[in-house]
């Protein structure tokens, strides 16, 4: 299964990832940021985008993910505490354009994570799905939208959309990571203030993290569930005083408890019981033993929670960043001011110059200010402009004369609309400047985005390419594995053809056994002892369960267990019939699949016609080469035959006995008919050495060479076990 999952770093994610992995998910993840912060778990591929990127459609179509996980009320990407207002519209903004993007695929399932959080109002009993949500504040709000949003897209939209609603979840924390956990909250003011407040009117439950994801991912994986909403509690009642008292006890005698109970009490529990009802499910990790780890965790590094918010660091932050924000806005009116002074005495000079007399060095400066500031500063210049005009002209003049006269007013007049259209053009320049600097980031954000989501693609199409080619399971490796058997002599085929089935069937026992007869099959080659488990020959028609699905031309899998029986089985058939049992031992329980037994079918097709080709070209060399008027087999032929079976011996895959036959006479034709019915079918009569009779055995070893030796001696033929290798 495709799964997307959605959100920032945090314990949570974390979880999820691991939790997909482990189960064999193909995991996908959009962080929600541009940059790479946060420290998330191994995934198949990570997606650095804001949720309100236009790529996201792209995303979608890319990945077609058959589960999208949206954290919601988990995601650390949205900070609450210091601007909810802003956060709530860009939490929506986010969400609608995920939503947008997930239903226009028209692929797969969208799971919203929500909390308890949706309901403000006190409750007297438990809450039940149905119950009409109340949030308090923007962030419960945002949350409520969210559900109501993914609801209405269900309705109208046919989205397979599923909301999930956590009661109190709760974590050991990471180091230096603020939490909204009741036990984390205790522990934080503890070690801070070593003084655990809780109000003794408050009731409500917690569910630990494991237990929450286990609970939720029996919704993502069920196919058809029968709602779209669903509660994750423990329905375990606690008091906020009966948990800090639990607090106390973990973290030592020195942390006092104080009631903080006034008006009337609340109880908020979320009623689990639709999701018991069709998920059983049982409750690992309890209130009491989930808070301990919490309190201990947070003792050990209680340095990473109180250093950062005790040294006051955060207010004098503020404060810098405010004085900051007031001198960059006052730096223009102090240019103002500043450039004001020598346009003003050069003024007060051109009016006592006949040469620059004409020369109007306020209408300059105010020109000056609003190329270089706008309209803003064009007013405020001009101002002080009129204000050093008047006061030089009233060195000659009485100031009521001055306002008086209308020249003053008609320059003034002249002056603001000089700087205030330059001003504006100005402006104007400047917006357009930057309207189009942003429309060149925004094509450039949305190539660089294009770029990444392809590159994105290219390496998801050349790992899928490698993993066609490479997969054990790929038709490909198959036929790789296989056709080595071409390499092999055919006299070795039938050995290596149980190496083969090992590697192909990813198990380290098999077999490979020839039928002998209608009822009998000899065990040819196994690479394990445990392969071996039914001993060197079998009545396999006795063994009925397995006989009739291969006599069906199915492949028989042991789903009863049953001890004395290989996992599963297969037979090779030709024309003739019956040739080859292939068996195979020590597979889990996991893999006893349809899909396994269709790739044992597979590769007992690819490998029988080498292995039917060599038993006939063996059976060829029994027939043809052969000393004249005997079923011995000459020098060559015998020669080339032992030294397979001791090539496959020293392998592991094969055991065999060479008896050298001691008979004083030389005619073989008379030595094999008397040795007829004192050997096997598979067994081999042949020359070595110089004309040396010898009876290759298979599948015997010294311990039970006995009764042969005995059925020779009572043939009138002795013989000895040959311990030389054989080249």
């Amino acid at each position: 299964m495709v799964v997307f999952l959605i959100g920032g770093s945090g314990v949570l994610m974390n979880a999820l990832i691991d939790k997909m992995n482990k189960n064999g998910h193909r995991v996908y993840l959009l962080t929600g940021h541009r940059d790479n912060r946060g420290s998330y778990k191994r995934v198949f591929e990570r997606y650095d985008f804001p949720y309100d990127s236009v790529s996201i459609k792209d995303i979608f179509e890319s990945i077609r993910p058959d589960l999208t996980i949206f954290t919601g009320a988990y995601d650390t990407n949205f900070d609450w505490e210091t601007i909810s207002r802003q956060e709530a519209v860009r939490y929506m903004t986010g969400l609608m354009n995920i939503l947008s993007a997930c239903s226009m695929i028209r692929s797969g399932r969208f799971v919203y994570l929500s909390s308890e959080e949706v309901f403000g109002d006190p409750y007297m009993d438990y809450i039940f799905e149905e119950e009409p949500v109340s949030p308090k504040g923007f962030r419960a709000l945002a949350l409520a939208q969210g559900e109501e949003t993914c609801a209405n897209y269900r309705k109208t939209q046919g989205t397979d959309t599923m909301i999930l609603r956590f009661d109190h979840m709760y974590w050991v924390p990471e180091k230096g990571k603020k939490e909204d956990a009741p036990c984390f909250r205790m522990c934080l003011e503890a070690l801070k203030t070593e003084k655990i407040s809780a109000n003794s009117r408050r009731t409500f439950s917690m569910i630990h993290l494991n237990d929450a994801v286990e609970m939720a991912y029996k919704v993502f994986v069920k196919e058809e569930p029968e709602h779209s909403l669903y509660h994750i509690s423990s329905m375990e009642a606690v008091g906020e005083l009966q948990l800090a008292e639990k607090m106390k006890e973990v973290m030592g005698s020195g942390i006092t408890v104080a009631d903080t109970a006034v008006g009337v009490g609340s109880r908020l529990i979320l009623n689990a019981d639709r999701y018991r009802n069709e998920f059983p499910h049982e409750i690992f990790h309890h209130y009491e033993s989930g808070t301990a780890q919490v309190a201990q965790f947070m003792m050990r590094h209680s340095g990473s929670f109180i250093t950062e918010e005790d040294s006051g660091a955060g207010a004098a932050v503020k404060v810098w960043k405010h004085i900051k924000e007031i001198a960059a806005a006052m730096v223009p009116f102090m240019e103002s001011l500043v450039l004001f002074l020598p346009f003003f005495l050069l003024s007060r000079v051109a009016a006592d110059s006949a040469f620059i007399a004409r020369l109007d060095f306020y209408l300059l400066y105010v020109l000056l200010l609003s190329v270089v500031h706008g309209q803003q500063q064009a007013v405020f210049s001009a101002l002080l402009a009129s204000a050093g005009y008047c006061l030089l002209q009233m060195h000659e003049r009485t100031g009521f004369e001055v306002l008086l006269d209308y020249n003053t007013y008609v320059w003034m007049v002249q002056l603001f609309i000089v700087g205030l259209t330059v001003g504006y053009m100005r402006d104007q320049l400047r917006y357009v400047r930057n309207e189009n600097r942003s429309r060149v980031q925004y094509l450039s954000g949305q190539l660089k985005d294009i770029e990444d989501i392809n590159d994105s693609n290219v390496r998801m199409k050349h790992n899928f390419e490698e993993q066609i080619v490479n997969h054990k399971e790929s038709l490909g490796k198959i036929y790789e594995i296989s056709s080595s058997l071409e390499q092999y002599g055919p006299e070795e085929v039938l050995f290596y053809a149980a190496q083969v089935l090992s590697k192909l069937m990813d198990t380290a026992d098999a077999a490979v056994y020839t039928v002998a007869n209608g009822d009998y099959a000899r065990l040819f080659s196994a690479t394990s002892p445990e392969a071996r488990r039914l001993g060197n020959s079998i009545k396999y028609t006795a063994m009925e369960e397995m006989y009739e699905e291969l006599k069906a031309h199915r492949v028989y899998v042991n789903r009863n267990m049953e001890e004395k029986m290989p996992v599963m089985a297969s037979a090779v058939y030709t024309e003739e019939g019956m040739q080859l049992i292939l068996m195979l031992w020590s597979i889990p329980w996991q893999r006893m699949t349809l899909g396994e037994a269709n790739r044992l079918t597979i590769v007992g097709s690819l490998i029988q016609n080498a292995v039917v080709h060599a038993n006939r070209y063996l059976e060829a060399l029994r027939n043809r080469r052969y000393v004249e008027g005997t079923n011995v087999l000459d020098e060559e032929a015998f020669t080339h035959l032992a030294k397979a079976f001791s090539d496959a011996r020293d392998k592991g895959l094969a055991e065999y006995v060479l008896l050298e036959i001691l008979a004083e006479e030389q005619d073989y034709e008379s030595v094999a008919g008397t040795l007829g019915n004192a050997i096997r079918q598979t067994d081999y009569l042949g020359i070595l050495r110089g004309g040396r009779l010898y009876a290759l055995l298979p599948n015997t070893n010294v311990e039970n060479i006995g009764g042969i030796i005995d059925r020779f001696g009572a043939s009138g033929y002795r013989c000895r076990i040959d311990e030389e290798a054989v080249i």
